[in-house]
């Protein structure tokens, strides 16, 4: 009983299951593939909930939002307004534009500084707000891999690996031969420059 209990020991391990292990190898775990696909699901419902309660603010925030986004439209529709009144009723648009003309230049200048302030602020803002929301979003992915690699599972941020060490492209760029054995690519490449 002693040699079949050794033998069962060597194959299935006290700890871990040697032939589940093995056969992990030439073939993904379905249940830990399952557990994978779970956990990015609920994180990206995560981060959905998460960019719409932030985006929600209270009451003013959004009639502040909605007072916001008039400008632009009104812009848009006014001056398409002004078209169609020119046409429908050339003598009233006639006088408009002579109260227009009278309007002193400094005047012109002063509206021209203020809309420029508020659409670049505005457009300011709102880039702010992308780039804070992109720095969460990978704030979140990284804290998300980390977790998943205390875990033992195979990180789901994709980091890719460096193209070379630089002494490769410090070398690459002195015109040294560099080692091409294992990139197809740059052999590829030099093989082209050669011709040249």
């Amino acid at each position: 009983m002693g040699l079949i209990g050794n033998v069962l020991t060597i194959l299935f391990g006290r700890s871990g299951n040697l032939v589940r292990e093995t056969a992990e190898v030439f073939r993904e775990n379905t249940e830990a593939a399952a557990i994978r696909d779970s956990d990015a699901q609920q994180a990206a419902i995560d981060a959905f909930r998460a960019e719409f309660i932030a985006g929600q603010g209270g009451w003013f925030n959004r009639f502040m939002d909605g007072v916001n986004r008039v400008p632009r439209p009104a812009l848009a529709l006014s001056t398409l307004a002004l078209f169609a009144a020119a046409m429908i009723s050339p003598d009233w648009f006639a006088a408009r534009m002579e109260g227009v003309a009278v309007v002193p230049e400094p005047l012109w200048w002063l509206m021209g500084v203020v809309v420029s302030f508020y659409f670049g602020a505005r457009y300011q803002v709102k880039g702010q707000e992308f780039q804070r929301a992109i720095a969460a979003s990978l704030m979140r992915d990284l804290e998300t891999a980390r977790v998943q690699s205390d875990r033992g599972k195979p990180p789901s941020v994709f980091r890719p690996e460096p193209l070379a060490p630089q002494e490769t492209v410090q070398a690459a760029r002195a015109g040294a031969q560099v080692d091409i054995t294992d990139n197809a690519a740059l052999a590829d490449w030099q093989e082209s420059s050669r011709g040249l």
